[in-house]
C-alpha cells in the first residue's frame, strides 16, 4: 500500500486523470527503454529541488524513445488488450504520457534535461492505430 504522505500518493489526490497504475507504468517504460531497448543517451539533467550540486550525468530518454518504449511494453504485457487496459489507467495519448512524466517532473520523481518540454510528448502516435497489430513506428532525430 501507497503512503498517504508519499509525494505519489498526494499527486494522485491532486490530479485524478490518471491511476497509480500509468504512473507506475511510465516508470516501467523508462526501465524498458533504457536496459531492454539500450535507448538514450548520457546528458546532464537539472538539480532536483532541494539538491545543491548538479547530478551525475544519467542515461536520458527522448519523448519519442520513452513512447515507443510504452508502446512496445505495453503489447509485449498485454497483447491486444494494450490498448484498453492503458485507457483504463487514464492513459488515451502520448500526450497523456508526457502529463506524467511532467507530473512527476514537478514532485521531484523524475529528472530532466534544460531542452525536455511537455510539448514534445505530443502527437507522436495515435493509439487507435499503435496498437493495432501491423503498426510500425520509426524513430527520427
Amino acid at each position: 500500500m501507497l503512503d498517504p504522505e508519499h509525494p505519489i500518493a498526494k499527486l494522485l489526490r491532486e490530479d485524478r486523470r490518471y491511476r497509480l497504475e500509468a504512473y507506475a507504468f511510465v516508470f516501467e517504460a523508462l526501465h524498458y527503454a533504457q536496459q531492454v531497448l539500450h535507448l538514450g543517451r548520457p546528458c546532464p539533467t537539472e538539480p532536483l529541488p532541494g539538491e545543491t550540486e548538479p547530478p551525475e550525468p544519467a542515461v536520458h530518454v527522448s519523448a519519442q524513445e520513452l513512447c515507443q518504449a510504452a508502446r512496445q511494453l505495453a503489447l509485449e504485457q498485454y497483447g491486444l488488450m494494450a490498448k484498453h487496459v492503458l485507457n483504463s489507467w487514464g492513459l488515451y495519448s502520448t500526450s497523456d504520457i508526457g502529463e506524467i512524466v511532467f507530473n512527476l517532473l514537478r514532485i521531484g520523481q523524475m529528472r530532466k534535461t534544460p531542452s525536455d518540454r511537455r510539448e514534445d510528448f505530443d502527437n507522436l502516435y495515435d493509439f487507435d492505430e499503435a496498437f493495432r497489430p501491423d503498426f510500425r513506428m520509426t524513430l527520427t532525430e
